[in-house]
């Protein structure tokens, strides 16, 4: 009786046990659900922060004490090639930011950089037009003020000893022919007129003949002292002067269309803080600067105080015209290539696309785009590097795969070189790790921090 009733209870409870199961896996999810649920919770692999292409199966730290990031594959449709997704929280830990494309004219001043120099159409050099001994030199040093008029220095030369001669004996003959003759190949020699008279009216020969300023101005590149030997070709000195005086001002290659004849111009110097200078542009010249490449501007400014001095340093804001109506983007936002440029689009829901654009004219802190965008489109314009890596490699991948066909991580695996993984010790610059092999069904390429590629597989 007693066998009987524990038989009994034992059916119960095991009844009791097998409907409570059933209840328990009717009222709860699918198991696709829980596999999925699973599968969301598991990283695929963790990464490295600063370098993508370290990774682990298992969290830890980096070659530079960095936490790993986990990285999760990323369900969903089927995504545009180049497409990837960053969780809100690297968003915010990157400081990704972004502006909208605008449609405007560009229109910007040139900040540039300029030096000051002599007005070079009145700019004189002093060169001796026969041999000879220098004498006496009456300026001593580069920047010494002179007047027109003024000595610079006494020669003493035999071809001026025989030109005179030739004068006396051309008086003494009375032939006017030989005396004009004589007096011009004086006056050739650049003997003063003054002399030429004085040596008619004395007839005495002068072993020395002073030469004079032929205008105003300060000395430079005074390349002689006294007791020197010249001869013509020789440059002895320059003559410049400081009212009015120029400014050339260096402009890049790509913003020297925007740069015209008549165009306004702000100076300031370092040397006077506080005070600025307003001119025009003067003159562009034909050619770039073989050194800096960039194009040269002119400007001229009057300096009646003698502020302004040959070869100050000056900062310019060149004035330019608005260019044509255009898509305006953030400098920042561009990514140069030797090839291209390249802009990373914000698609939203933290989705990101890199794309190639063609630029037009660049003007202060911002750009013009010519195609590649439309108005209204968001960009990035910080943090674009690390996305625009990421989106090139998914959109590679992608190409890959349309390409070669349908190829699962296992295959592409068995077609690699066979690399085992390195500990932190090992781990150089431009090592790969490779995925582990638990995780072999995933179709999924190497990705940076917290960054998911959209994957349709």
């Amino acid at each position: 009786m007693a066998m009987h009733k524990f038989f009994k209870t034992s059916t119960v409870l095991a009844a009791g046990v097998v409907l409570g199961a059933t209840g328990l896996w009717l009222l709860g999810p699918a198991p696709t659900e829980r596999a999925a649920d699973s599968r969301e919770r598991q990283p695929l692999y963790w990464v490295a922060p600063m370098d993508p292409d370290y990774r682990r199966d298992r969290p830890g730290k980096s070659p530079m004490g960095m936490e790993l990031i986990p990285v999760y594959e990323e369900p969903g449709a089927q995504a545009a090639p180049g497409a990837v997704r960053i969780s809100p929280d690297v968003v915010n830990n990157l400081g990704v930011r972004t502006a909208q494309v605008e449609a405007g004219r560009l229109s910007a001043d040139i900040k540039t950089v300029g030096y000051v120099q002599y007005d070079e159409d009145r700019l004189i050099h002093v060169h001796p037009r026969v041999e000879g001994w220098i004498e006496t030199l009456y300026v001593k040093a580069v920047g010494d003020p002179i007047e027109r008029g003024e000595p610079l220095y006494t020669l003493y030369s035999p071809t001026l000893v025989n030109a005179q001669e030739e004068l006396l004996l051309a008086l003494k003959r009375d032939n006017p022919v030989l005396i004009d003759a004589a007096r011009a190949r004086l006056a050739s020699l650049q003997v003063p007129g003054a002399a030429i008279e004085q040596l008619r009216k004395t007839g005495q020969v002068s072993q020395t003949i002073t030469l004079y300023a032929p205008q105003s101005g300060v000395v430079d590149n005074l390349e002689v002292r006294e007791g020197m030997y010249v001869k013509p070709g020789m440059a002895l000195m320059s003559i410049g002067v400081l009212d009015p005086i120029w400014v050339i001002g260096e402009v890049f290659e790509r913003q020297a269309s925007m740069v015209h004849v008549g165009n306004a111009v702000r100076m300031r110097l370092d040397y006077l803080p506080g005070r600025q200078w307003r001119g025009r542009v003067d003159y562009i010249y034909p050619s770039l600067n073989p050194t800096t490449r960039t194009a040269q501007v002119r400007v001229r400014f009057d300096n009646p105080d003698r502020y302004l001095r040959p070869g100050m340093f000056a900062q310019m804001e060149i004035d330019t015209e608005p260019g044509d109506a255009a898509l305006l983007v953030p400098r920042e936002a561009l990514i140069r290539t030797g090839s291209q440029s390249r802009v990373v689009l914000a698609l939203g829901e933290g989705r990101f696309k890199s794309v190639a654009v063609q630029v037009g004219r660049i003007a202060g802190q911002r750009a013009e785009i010519l195609s590649g965008l439309q108005a209204g489109e968001r960009i990035v314009t910080s943090a674009q590097f690390l996305i625009d890596s990421e989106s090139s490699k998914s959109s590679d991948f992608r190409r890959m795969h349309h390409d070669d066909g349908a190829m699962d991580h296992a295959e592409y695996q068995t077609a690699q070189p066979d690399k085992t993984p390195k500990d932190h010790g090992e781990h150089r610059n431009g090592d790969r790790q490779e995925m582990p092999a638990e995780h072999a069904g995933h179709q999924m390429t190497d990705t940076s921090p917290g960054i998911r590629r959209e994957n349709g597989q």
